[in-house]
Parts: structure tokens; C-alpha cells; sequence
């Protein structure tokens, strides 16, 4: 977990880190929360009371949880890289690149953001709920699009720190 000592973060920078952090230890709880769910019903089955709507919240809960950690990774540098390509690279080459990809990653967020948003109303206007346990669906999309916000604010962070590293040399 990054701290503002180990980034050499402090003020805007450092207070994003530590809500950044925070949101991705959420999502680990909350797939914490999946298999619990997942582990009652199995042990439920067993005595023939399994535990209703688990494929339902198994579903929602991954989802939210895989998204809650995208801002983590933007900003720890987590995402899968293809290092083959710049083995032999300059450094300043390399900080290029990383530039790149902190640019490619906000804009993809701010694209997230707007469609799924609109998606979001879309399930509420049209009263998709789930089966089982008739959860609406557009339910989900909140803590979903609160991860895209932060995504996008890791990706400015990453954004801010790669061009600083890059006009340094």
C-alpha cells in the first residue's frame, strides 16, 4: 500500500493515494463478502437451504470489486505492460511511453465514465431488476462509476508524475 512517504506524495497527490488505496481495500472486503456468500450456500446446499440470489450477488459483487480495483493498479503502475517491446529503450523513451499510457488511461476512464452513466439511467428507467432477489441492476453502477471517477483521478496523478519524471530526464 502506498503512503505518502514511500511516493513522496503529499497534498493533493497524497490525500488521492490514500482514497485511492482505501476504495481498492473496499473492493477487496467486498469480494471478501462474494465468498462468503458463496461458502453459505455451498454449506447451505449440504442441508438443502442454499442460500438464494448467490449467482445475483456473486455476479454484482465481482464486477464492483474488479472495478474497484483499476484505480489501485493506474497508480501503483500494476496494469500489465508489455516490457519485451522496451528492453532495449532509453529511459526517456520509457517515461514517453508510461506518459502515454497515463493519457490513454484517463481518456479511456472519462469514456467509461459517460457511457456507463448513461447505462446506468438506462437500467433505471427501464426497472431491470435481477431475478432472485429482485436487486435493481442500476444499484451497481454506483460504486462502479465511483471506481471510473478515481480511475480517472489516478490516471491524472500518474498523468502528473510521468511528465514531471519525462521533463527531468
Amino acid at each position: 500500500m502506498p503512503t505518502d512517504q514511500q511516493t513522496g506524495n503529499s497534498g493533493f497527490t497524497g490525500i488521492a493515494s490514500w482514497v485511492i488505496t482505501v476504495w481498492a481495500l473496499l473492493g477487496g472486503g467486498v469480494l471478501l463478502a462474494v465468498v462468503a456468500v458463496n461458502m453459505m450456500s455451498i454449506i447451505g446446499s449440504m442441508f438443502g437451504k442454499p442460500f438464494p440470489g448467490d449467482f445475483e450477488l456473486t455476479e454484482m459483487g465481482v464486477a464492483i470489486a474488479v472495478f474497484a480495483f483499476l484505480p489501485y493498479c493506474q497508480l501503483t503502475g500494476a496494469n500489465v505492460s508489455a516490457d519485451i517491446f522496451t528492453a532495449g529503450a532509453s529511459k526517456r523513451l520509457i517515461a514517453f511511453f508510461t506518459l502515454l499510457g497515463s493519457l490513454v488511461a484517463l481518456g479511456f476512464a472519462s469514456l467509461l465514465i459517460w457511457r456507463m452513466f448513461h447505462g446506468m439511467l438506462d437500467q433505471k428507467e427501464y426497472g431491470y431488476t435481477t431475478t432472485i432477489l429482485q436487486i435493481p441492476h442500476w444499484m451497481a453502477f454506483l460504486p462502479i462509476l465511483v471506481s471510473l471517477v478515481l480511475l480517472a483521478l489516478a490516471a491524472l496523478v500518474t498523468l502528473l508524475r510521468d511528465t514531471s519524471a519525462l521533463s527531468k530526464g
